[in-house]
């Protein structure tokens, strides 16, 4: 195989990587919007998102403004591990769940999954 050659199928490869990438990226910040929508609406001049990121992590992430109209901004990162639920919000350390709050991410889960198969996902289903 001749330099040339190498050089485009090295690049073919790197673009197809690329779109590959792009459509992940894409597909999540899909999931996470219809996933903020699980919740309610989202008042006006925030946003809200709830997704999957891989099989053990679930992300809330939240912006709104506050009375004095100053934004705020609340991440929340779920870890599903063998022995319970551990949360970190805000790049703080992990915190054990509580029974209640690890019935609600459940909850959450369930309708989660039920809107992206109908809503995201039907027609490869």
């Amino acid at each position: 195989m001749s330099v040339l050659q190498k050089l485009l199928s090295s690049t073919k490869s790197q673009r197809h990587d690329d779109r590959e990438a792009e459509l992940y990226r894409s597909l999540i910040r899909r999931e996470a919007k219809i996933g903020g929508e699980i919740f309610g609406e989202v008042p006006a001049g925030g946003k809200r998102e709830f997704f999957c990121l891989d099989e053990n992590t679930w992300i809330w992430h939240e912006e709104w403004l506050d009375a004095d109209r100053v934004r705020r901004i609340k991440t929340t990162r779920y870890d599903i591990r063998p022995t319970g639920i551990l949360k970190a919000q805000d790049g703080q350390s992990y915190q054990h769940v509580t029974p209640e709050e690890a019935q609600r991410l459940l909850q959450a889960a369930k309708v989660y999954e039920q809107r992206m198969r109908t809503e995201l996902y039907a027609a490869y289903i």
